[in-house]
């Protein structure tokens, strides 16, 4: 589907201007590491070779750049990332919401600048596609980031492989799941990267993925307290809204993401930078001398 096909919402222009004034208007434009989630979790995978065994994976989602969130506080932010020395970063998403002509240069800065040992792996969310998928694909390609709209990407370490996996989203009907699966190296670990957590329910059905990374809901911007879940739940983030899940013998996870949309209130739901730790359940054997 072309994005001049894609329905839109309507005053696009017009909220963004007025989300533009308000987020330079804040007294808080600067990146604070203490005030992100930074949310690690072990990740154990069938067939994971001892090669990949603790390797790190870091995603970042839902930047809606210029609303709420400023290129200045994206690129510091961009600075404190590489300091955590990742294997691999991961982008699933919603990297503009209502504005891309004045904020394209800074994503694209901010991007090239994103370092991991194997690589830059990104789909696009349902704003990038109001907004211009064939834009946030250039910014992708000018950024060394390998998009995975549809498509797989094999990474091999010393005859271990592990299948990175993406989907378009399906919000606006671009996914394409079969044109994945038709791509994937056959008996290997899998990682699908997918904006819309929902998804999972399809995507897990398939048999073949291990792993779903996702964003799309910010955590629904409020979390109930010792529930670890929100009431707050939108199209296509109604079963999996935040956090980890098991949906048949597939795990899901979903970000809180670094943005939000329309309103700048987070309760009990700090932005996330989210590290992913895959381990394998093989067993090891040591030769006794």
């Amino acid at each position: 589907m072309k994005d001049e096909e894609i329905d839109r919402p309507p005053a696009m222009k017009i909220r963004q201007g007025i989300q533009d004034a308000m987020t330079y208007s804040l007294p808080d434009k600067k990146f604070d590491e203490k005030n992100i989630d930074l949310v690690e979790i072990d990740i154990e995978l069938d067939k994971l070779g001892w090669n990949f065994h603790n390797f790190r994976i870091l995603n970042l989602t839902d930047i809606h750049l210029g609303q709420w969130i400023s290129p200045e506080y994206l690129d510091e932010l961009v600075d404190y990332v590489n300091t955590l020395n990742m294997d691999l970063i991961t982008l699933t998403g919603d990297y503009f919401s209502y504005n891309l002509e004045d904020y394209d240069k800074s994503l694209e800065k901010s991007f090239k600048k994103l370092k991991a040992k194997y690589g830059k792996f990104g789909v696009l969310g349902n704003h990038d596609h109001w907004m211009s998928s064939k834009k946030v694909r250039e910014i992708f390609k000018n950024s060394g980031i390998v998009d995975l709209s549809n498509d797989v990407y094999t990474l091999e370490i010393n005859g271990d492989f592990l299948n990175i996996c993406g989907v378009d989203s399906c919000t606006v009907c671009s996914d394409n799941l079969d044109k994945v699966l038709a791509k994937m190296k056959e008996n290997t670990p899998s990682i699908l990267l997918a904006h819309e957590p929902d998804f999972a329910k399809e995507s897990s059905q398939t048999g073949k993925f291990d792993l779903q990374i996702s964003g799309h809901s910010h955590g629904g911007q409020f979390i109930i307290p010792k529930f670890e879940t929100t009431p707050l739940r939108g199209p296509d983030s109604r079963k999996y809204p935040v956090g980890l899940y098991k949906v048949r013998d597939m795990i899901q996870y979903t970000s809180k993401g670094l943005g939000t949309n329309s309103f700048r209130i987070r309760i009990n739901c700090n932005p996330e930078i989210t590290i992913i730790t895959l381990k394998t359940n093989k067993k090891q054997k040591i030769k006794i001398i």
